[in-house]
């Protein structure tokens, strides 16, 4: 991160500080939910973390898989599936803390499922590995940590990808074999982008004069940086 940008971002912590409450925690609890596939043509995924750790990937059957990991039963996560739409949230209005608080979630999502993928993520660190799903459309809003998300793979149809970046870092692989068209602007930290070359306001890779797929990535700044990877790592 780049170190003119630490006072602002000193303040935001702090801000963020100001919200923090004392919930009771208790002993650790494992719980999973399993979600099978009907027949729906299409399906939105909607993930809201306040505060946490995120991991999303493949490694299921069914339409989904999730298991969760925490210590404040008030945060146990709430499960909601109508067909067609996914959401997955974390209860009660502030879920900022202060002491020993785990809280994770881990969710396998199903391949060869049409997926739009929704992610609210407040504060912590995220993991998406969502190279090997098909993709629709991604949404990610980010608040304060890190998150890492990789797009490498072999989609099939096209998509776009939409960040709000918060304060943090994000690394975003893109996909290799796929035409990618970025754009990003905004915020007060870093964007930076590695192995596409620059086209007046926007970046595309090597495979985008030529590919029949297509992926449209939209990066809006925060306060931090953020790294789009267009080539193989």
């Amino acid at each position: 991160m780049n170190f003119k940008y630490l006072p602002t971002l000193g303040g935001a912590l702090l801000l963020t500080g100001c919200l923090m409450e004392r919930t009771p925690i208790g002993p650790m609890q494992y719980d999973s939910r399993a979600i099978e596939r009907d027949n729906s043509a299409q399906v939105t995924v909607n993930l809201k973390m306040g505060a946490g750790d995120l991991k999303v990937g493949t490694g299921t059957s069914k339409l989904a898989q999730a298991y969760f990991t925490y210590n404040v039963p008030a945060w146990k996560p709430i499960v909601e599936y109508s067909p067609g739409d996914l959401t997955i949230r974390q209860p009660g209005n502030s879920h900022s803390h202060i002491g020993n608080v785990k809280y994770e979630w881990d969710l396998r999502l199903g391949r060869q499922i049409p997926l739009d993928l929704r992610v609210h993520f407040g504060a912590g660190e995220g993991q998406l590995d969502l190279g090997s799903l098909d993709l629709r459309s991604v949404e990610v809003e980010m608040g304060v940590g890190q998150m890492q998300m990789d797009l490498r793979g072999d989609p099939s149809h096209d998509y776009a990808v939409h960040i709000q970046g918060g304060v943090g870092e994000a690394k975003v692989w893109l996909p290799v074999k796929a035409g990618v068209y970025a754009t990003a602007s905004g915020g007060i930290g870093e964007i930076r982008v590695r192995g596409m070359r620059k086209t007046g306001d926007h970046w595309v890779n090597e495979a985008y004069d030529t590919a029949k797929v297509k992926v449209r990535v939209d990066v809006k700044g925060g306060i931090g940086q953020i790294e789009l990877i267009g080539d193989a790592e």
